[in-house]
Formats: C-alpha cells, sequence, structure tokens
C-alpha cells in the first residue's frame, strides 16, 4: 500500500505543478503566459521578469513531469522545492504561516512533501524503480 500512496502523492503534486508551470509558460489554466507572469514578477522587485518567468515555468513543468513519472525523483524533489523555497521567499514569507494571511503554510508543505518523497524514494510504480 506504501507504493500505492506514493504514486497518488506523486500524480496529485507533480500534475499540480505541471499546471502552475503551464500558466506561466502559456497561459493554461487560467495563467497569464510568460509576458503576463514577467510583469507580475516585475511588479514584485524581481527582474528581468519575462526571464524569471521562464525558468520559473519551466521548473515548474519539469520538476513536475519528472515528480509524476518517478523519474530522476530527488533531482524532481529538489526542483519543485527550490521553486517552493523562492515563493516563500519572495512572496509569502511576509504574511507569516497562514495561508488564511496569504501566508507561506501551502508552499511550505509541498516542500515538504517534494523533498519528503526525494528522499524516501518515489515506490515501486516509477520510472526510477524500473531503471535504477
Amino acid at each position: 500500500m506504501i507504493n500505492v500512496g506514493l504514486l497518488i502523492i506523486r500524480l496529485v503534486i507533480g500534475l499540480l505543478f505541471v499546471g502552475h508551470g503551464a500558466q506561466k509558460l502559456f497561459g493554461w489554466f487560467g495563467g497569464h503566459g510568460l509576458k503576463g507572469t514577467g510583469g507580475w514578477f516585475e511588479s514584485i522587485g524581481m527582474k528581468p521578469g519575462v526571464k524569471i518567468a521562464l525558468f520559473a515555468g519551466l521548473a515548474e513543468l519539469i520538476g513536475g513531469i519528472l515528480f509524476v513519472l518517478g523519474f530522476l525523483t530527488p533531482l524532481a524533489g529538489i526542483i519543485i522545492a527550490g521553486t517552493m523555497v523562492m515563493a516563500i521567499v519572495k512572496v509569502h514569507g511576509p504574511n507569516g504561516l497562514w495561508a488564511t494571511d496569504n501566508g507561506y503554510e501551502y508552499n511550505l508543505t509541498l516542500l515538504v512533501v517534494a523533498i519528503g518523497v526525494a528522499l524516501t524514494g518515489p515506490g515501486q510504480y516509477a520510472l526510477d524503480a524500473f531503471l535504477f
């Protein structure tokens, strides 16, 4: 049952990151695309905004895909955790912990799940299990 649990965690978290990356890169799922996301990044002092949006979107998309597949899982966990560290430091940290105050509670949860799976391993139903 542990393997099924890890698969569910990887699928949900990984697909959410794929979605967030697609929002930034392509404007899908209600996102604003590179130009809109880049403009928002610049408005909070992160410049050059479009380039940072590109890197953030690629990190979320690639990290999410790797996490879903259970391929290079430690790397996927690091990529996802890195994006959440940036979200905490640059956006949510000053608001405190609780998500009800736009704090970093949710980002911290995702960070811990990504690192936990990276350290534990992706489970039996993962490419890493077949390849390594």
